[in-house]
């Protein structure tokens, strides 16, 4: 049995210490496991520090990583109470899944379509989307195993592909997330950037590692990459691979061609789910060559359980003069269309 007791520390960062005490001491040693190892292992993924005091517990940080942390130890405990083992695998488990978790489906999963308001859970916020279209483009990618987002930039594309990936991967329904890029930008000019392959490439994904420090702790969110249960590679890396139990994110396609974007498209494995997102007026391959993401388009549409959902600069989300910028842009290539 384990007893909790809770005092707010400091109200204004919302930190919380909670301290669980425990009947058993015999059990302890396998819940702390060698060295520690396994409260370790909570704290790097929870952002919290746990102390050792006599039979009990203090559980510090976040009050919401706090009380993640505190269930995770209830639920092992109960393990060994129950006379089984603790190993990794069911402290990832417990951290990603909790009680009901592995019993819900993706969609119940998140705390969605309630009341008309859509709402992504992540490990650091609820992300919410704006407009109609960016709910849409939520509803299908949770509904769908491969679902396209095309639109101008500041309409959520990415950041909603990856909130889903994160709270898919909480949730307990993929085990790994992969996110990539065209590295098109680069060129020839990537031989000479410095630095080894990882430094080269990571300008150019650098917006995929913004919105995950945005849903995940810091100091999880480098354990995960670490481990490589959260990949972020180039989408040149992803040939000969099977992604399998994965939720995966193809950003910027329109600078993918049309054989590589047959390449990610067909690395889809069992259990995964694709994303794949790109701006049409945005296209920087050399002239003369088709953007996969256009040939895509023309191929799959009409493919049942393919979701294509489109924006346009009313769902912009960034800065309003943003979508005004887009607006201006458009209509300057329609009166350049018909001056034609």
């Amino acid at each position: 049995m384990t007893i909790r007791a809770e005092s707010q520390l400091t109200s204004s960062d919302n930190v919380l210490e909670t301290r669980l005490e425990f009947s058993d001491n015999r059990l302890l040693i396998d819940l702390f496991g060698e060295f520690n190892r396994n409260l370790t292992h909570i704290e790097s993924m929870l952002g919290v520090q746990i102390v050792h005091q006599g039979n009990q517990l203090a559980v510090h940080g976040e009050a919401a990583n706090v009380g993640k942390a505190a269930e995770v130890l209830d639920a092992l405990y109960g393990r060994l109470e129950a006379g089984k083992d603790i190993t990794p695998g069911d402290i990832d488990a417990e951290i990603r899944m909790g009680g009901e978790a592995e019993k819900k489906s993706p969609v119940d999963q998140m705390e969605l379509f309630q009341g008309g308001r859509v709402e992504i859970k992540t490990r650091k916020k609820l992300v919410e989307p704006r407009t109609e279209a960016q709910k849409a483009y939520v509803k299908s990618l949770f509904e769908n195993e491969l679902a396209f987002g095309i639109g101008p930039a500041g309409t959520g594309k990415t950041y909603l592909a990856v909130a889903v990936g994160v709270n898919m991967f909480i949730g307990g329904h993929v085990d790994r997330i992969i996110l990539s890029r065209p590295a098109v930008e680069a060129g020839e000019r990537l031989g000479f950037l410095p630095g080894d392959m990882k430094d080269k490439v990571d300008p150019y994904m650098q917006p995929l590692y913004d919105a995950l420090n945005d849903f995940l702790p810091s100091k999880q969110l480098a354990k995960l990459l670490e481990e490589k249960r959260i990949e972020i590679a180039p989408l040149a890396f992803m040939r000969g691979r099977t992604l399998s139990n994965a939720f995966v994110v193809l950003d910027e396609a329109q600078n993918a061609t049309t054989m590589q974007m047959k390449m990610f498209l067909t690395r889809l494995g069992q259990g995964s789910r694709m994303v794949v997102t790109g701006d049409r007026t945005q296209i920087d391959l050399p002239r003369g060559v088709r953007s996969g993401l256009a040939d895509a388009e023309d191929l799959l549409s009409e493919i049942n359980k393919i979701g294509f959902n489109y924006f346009t600069s009313k769902d912009v989300v960034r800065h309003p003069l943003v979508a005004k910028i887009i607006e201006a842009y458009d209509a300057a290539g329609e009166s350049q269309t018909h001056s034609r």
